[in-house]
């Protein structure tokens, strides 16, 4: 018997700012952690604020509430990650408040509704263990040959198993992920 994983709606609460509002550049240097630039993370808590600029005393653009969404950090300044979701939408946060754990998103892209396969293997003959539909946050275990090992709950159960890398938003093309 296969099982659906429903996707779970995401993330934004807030309306986005006006369209005259520009994101602040910080000032000076960048300043980070010396860390890969871009890099995924995900969020840490379900309430996470997108700033316009690198401080408290910017507005908030978005209002993220779901812990362990994937965001992709493209600049650092301090404490503050500027940091890209699955839309592109793009804003400053506290360091504090992401993780790096990692996470991806199945085919958020995806406009038709359908499932894609958890496979038990690598490779697209083995075993389905579910469908999942786009949209889905999955937790990444691992990733190389194209392929990801990856957990993901529904209810009480976790399934674990493998979907292609290129179906996922959160992993880089052919990256190697331990």
């Amino acid at each position: 018997m296969r099982k659906t994983i429903v996707a779970i709606a995401l993330l934004l609460a807030a309306a986005p700012v006006a369209d005259s509002a520009r994101a602040q550049e910080p000032p000076g240097g960048r300043k980070g952690t010396g860390l890969p630039v871009p890099r995924y993370v995900s969020l840490k808590t379900d309430r996470v604020n997108l700033r316009e600029g690198p401080s408290k005393d910017h507005r908030t653009r978005w209002v993220f509430q779901r812990a362990g969404l994937p965001v992709e950090i493209v600049a650092e300044y301090e404490t503050w990650r500027r940091i890209r979701d699955a839309e592109g939408t793009e804003g400053w946060v506290l360091h504090s408040l992401l993780s790096g754990r990692r996470t991806a998103l199945v085919m958020p892209w995806a406009k038709e509704a359908m499932t894609l396969p958890l496979q038990s293997e690598p490779g697209e003959k083995s075993a389905i263990l579910a469908r999942l539909e786009p949209g889905v946050v999955t937790n990444v275990k691992s990733c190389s040959a194209a392929w990801c090992r990856v957990a993901v709950f529904d209810g009480d159960q976790e399934f674990e198993g493998y979907i292609r890398q290129d179906r996922l938003w959160g992993v880089y093309p052919n990256e190697t992920v331990e």
